[in-house]
């Protein structure tokens, strides 16, 4: 620094008068000759609450440090495993025959939760867990794809509702978690949110995962890390992403070891397991080639027999006959051809490749514990989110995104299957779901699936197991048969792990919590339920549980919401409900169903869905999301979300800036997509491309040859009838290319966002794929801009404000 700029400096800085600093005594006040601000904004004293003294000098002050909290060094390490649309018999504790051999000893050595009910879905399930209050009240009616605009759907949780991680840290504890979050609504899961209901803002110090409700397992989407998506090119060969959210689990557990030997921590395993699509690695699926050729019936036998033999239901306990109700019902397994077995089969041996991949995953995490010594003093809770599902229809499919595409308006051409090889179910190139019969299985010995408010949707396994805390007494099965909920899952960690719930937190006072701590039931067999009655309503499916007795319906969307459609179910002599006592016992489902209602009031319930289309309808706000939008070489993957809003339900143009093209040049310019749906443009051997994957059928179109020099390339995609587009390709204004006629990408298509100069991770063209991987382009690429058109007719969102506006007309 030059003399000039520090007498500059200097000059800059107000000299104070220390004349009046006293020595000896702490200083409490500024000096009077420091201006003062002229409003009365609050300054803190920095010595204010300071307890030891401070002069002028460290000579004439003694140091004082604030006490740092920790947790006492006896509290237990918590890990929370939990699994998605996992069904109640998938697991040997519950009678499966998939290896799940960490599972059965944590299982022997802990006990089993046998009436352990959840709800019916995925984000609901685990807003409930975290914070222990019924889903509606935190802002989850439903999975965080919707924001209709009404406060049980928020998909935010609030300030004044603490997370578990929350008061877990707060109490001493490190926490982390790993896996799906699905608790950010997808609008708010790019990396321009505020991120304020993201992992980190919610009490955990690090995460790994994908914060969608889904993901492909061998190319997981996007993958954050902490409060950051992470921007990843290509994944190694060997890459499975059950393995990969384990390797960080235990990473993070070694690291807060290497620095802290003491601190308890709280690890929330979230596995995307075993939701659809369902993939599994060829090794584990191997171990079950041929297991399930004898189909879902006998499956069933033999899974329910297995549960009757260890005593998880009463004698007397009956096995329903298989579902039957009008859009669920699943083909005797005998009736099916040949060909159909053979495939069916398939499916059901990746999901058990998948399950069994988790068990071994599980298994791999605790030999860490294991070896730190801490195995004894961890609470190790697993559980599922929800039932198994039905979700994959009578016939199941290879085309996961093109089965569950729920429009009016589809094409009478649209086949929720596209053909694939054997070999290639379970891998990375197709994305199946198995056939609901396979769901009914993954259930037994209950009815219905994931999203009922029956036994199927929210009634599944539950094993807990603390060596050091909740020791067996001699003659103790380790078998629970008590009612609990999914909002007694935080309070009874938090009981176990010496902590309590404040009423206030931060200054703001907390909401009240729906769960019950089933501790005393842990440590005593005798101890009755601490959960005596409970709604549930998901879907517009609703039921209500009071001291054994259960009220509940199967809702035909659209349909009145009338005391008719009530049945009513005695769980403890007819845990699958199968005698409905509803015309019996009017009395009882008058007052059940008087209970629901009030239930349904002071938890944000209403309004329910009807057949008004509600879901469909936007936050008029992410309109933004569908503004022209211009991507610079270099761009980070933009986020799913993000991207379907420049695309869905209307033409579009994409124009790509080329600075300079060599001859020589090649790679992709754009790409939006993967192998479940999407679409690239590049250059290959000096010639213009498109690649169009239609569900996982592959369109090209080949638009000539590309010469060096600057370019602007324009791909237009135009809405025409019956859920179709018709692409137009052009050069410097001049056609050259087109393909016609193929089905739009809706629904969870395309699942990866858009990428500039690249086809990251899950390729849109297999072939491609296999010639140049991920294909970066080498030339000079300056800009993809794309351009939003109108929404077509057929548009969700437009028919309903048009609908709404009508109506208003009209009155």
């Amino acid at each position: 620094m030059s003399d000039q700029q520090r007498g500059q400096l200097t000059a800059a800085i107000p000299i104070l008068d220390h004349s009046t600093f006293d020595e000896e005594k702490p200083v409490a006040r500024e000096h009077d000759s420091v201006p003062r601000a002229a409003s009365t904004a609050h300054r803190r004293n920095p010595y204010a609450g300071f307890e030891g003294r401070v002069g002028r000098t460290f000579a004439a002050s003694e140091p004082a440090w604030p006490a740092r909290h920790r947790a006492d060094r006896n509290a237990p390490n918590i890990i929370v495993l939990l699994v998605d649309d996992m069904g109640y018999s998938d697991i040997g504790p519950f009678g499966s025959e998939i290896a799940t051999p960490t599972l059965d000893l944590l299982a022997e050595r802990g006990l089993r939760l046998t009436n352990y009910h959840t709800m019916p879905l995925c984000s609901p399930a685990r807003a409930s867990l975290l914070t222990g209050l019924n889903a509606h009240r935190v802002g989850y009616s439903m999975v965080a794809n919707a924001d209709p605009g009404f406060p049980g759907y928020g998909m935010e949780i609030a300030d004044d509702i603490p997370t578990l991680a929350e008061l877990l840290h707060d109490a001493g504890y490190a926490t982390y978690a790993v896996g799906k979050w699905h608790l950010a609504r997808d609008s708010a899961s790019n990396a321009a949110d505020d991120r304020r209901n993201w992992p980190l803002s919610k009490g955990f110090d690090q995460y790994y995962g994908v914060l969608e409700g889904l993901t492909s397992l061998f190319h997981p989407h996007q993958l954050v890390r902490d409060n950051s998506p992470l921007d990843v090119d290509e994944l190694p060969d060997s890459y499975y992403y059950t393995d990969d959210i384990t390797d960080q689990a235990i990473s993070m557990v070694k690291a807060l070891r290497a620095h802290d030997a003491d601190k308890p921590f709280f690890l929330y395993v979230a596995h995307n397991a075993v939701h659809g699509p369902l993939q599994a690695k060829a090794a584990d699926i191997e171990r079950y080639r041929g297991r399930y050729d004898d189909g879902w019936d006998a499956l069933r036998d033999a899974r329910f027999a297995r549960q009757l033999a260890d005593s998880l239901f009463p004698a007397g306990t009956r096995l329903p006959r298989r579902n039957f109700e009008a859009g669920f019902e699943v083909d005797a397994w005998g009736e099916l051809t040949a060909d159909q077995q053979a495939l069916y089969a398939r499916y059901m041996e990746v999901y058990a490749a998948m399950v069994d991949n988790i068990d071994q995953n599980l298994g791999r995490l605790l030999a860490t514990v294991a070896d730190l010594g801490e195995l004894d003093n961890t609470v190790i809770v697993f559980t599922s989110d929800n039932g198994g599902t039905g979700e994959g229809g009578a016939q199941g499919t290879r085309s996961y995104f093109k089965r569950f595409v729920q429009h009016p308006a589809l094409p009478s051409d649209w086949n929720p299957d596209v053909e694939r090889e054997p070999e290639l179910i379970g891998g990375p190139r197709s994305l199946v779901h198995y056939p609901r019969g396979w769901g009914m299985a993954s259930n037994t010995p209950f009815r219905l699936y994931k999203s009922q408010t029956y036994a199927g949707g929210v009634r599944v396994p539950f094993v807990i197991s603390w060596p050091a805390g909740l020791r067996r007494p001699d003659g103790d099965t380790g078998i629970r048969p008590h009612y609990q909920y999914v909002t007694d899952i935080a309070p009874t960690l938090l009981e176990l792990a010496g902590a309590e719930r404040p009423t206030m937190r931060n200054g703001v006072a907390l909401q009240e919590p729906d769960g019950f701590s089933f501790a005393a039931i842990l440590a005593d067999p005798t101890a009755p339920s601490t959960h005596h009655e409970q709604y549930c309503e998901m879907i517009g499916n609703r039921s209500y549980y009071r001291g054994g007795w259960k009220l509940v319906t199967l809702h035909q969307p659209g349909t009145p919401y009338d005391d008719g459609e009530w049945a009513l179910y005695d769980i403890h002599r007819d845990p699958t409900e199968i005698d409905d006592l509803s015309a019996e016992q009017p009395k009882i489902v008058k007052e059940l169903a008087a209970a629901w209602e009030d239930a349904a009031w002071r938890n944000g319930v209403f309004p329910l869905l009807d057949g008004s289309g509600a879901l469909a309808v936007r936050n008029p706000a992410e309109e933004l999301l569908r503004r022209p939008l211009t991507l610079l070489a270099g761009t980070p993957e933009l986020e799913r979300y993000r991207s379907s809003k420049l695309i869905a339900f209307r033409s579009f143009d994409i124009t790509i800036e080329l600075a300079e093209h060599r001859a020589d040049d090649q790679g992709v310019f754009v790409s939006h997509g993967d192998q479940g749906g999407g679409y690239s443009v590049y250059v290959e051997d000096g010639r213009l491309r498109l690649a169009y994957n239609e569900y996982g059928t592959l369109f090209e179109a080949d638009a000539g040859p590309l010469t060096a020099g600057r370019h602007t390339v324009v791909v237009s995609a135009l809405a025409v009838p019956d859920l179709r587009w018709d692409w137009r390709i052009s050069v410097d204004g001049i056609a050259t290319g087109r393909l016609d006629g193929v089905h739009q990408l809706i629904g969870m298509a395309p699942l990866q966002g858009i990428s500039v100069g690249v086809d990251r991770k899950s390729p849109v063209s297999w072939p491609v794929y296999e010639r140049h991987r991920t294909f970066r382009y080498t030339g000079a690429l300056r800009s993809v801009t794309y351009t939003p058109g109108p929404p077509a007719p057929y548009d969700p969102e437009t028919v309903i404000r048009t609908l709404r506006e009508a109506a208003a007309t009209f009155e």
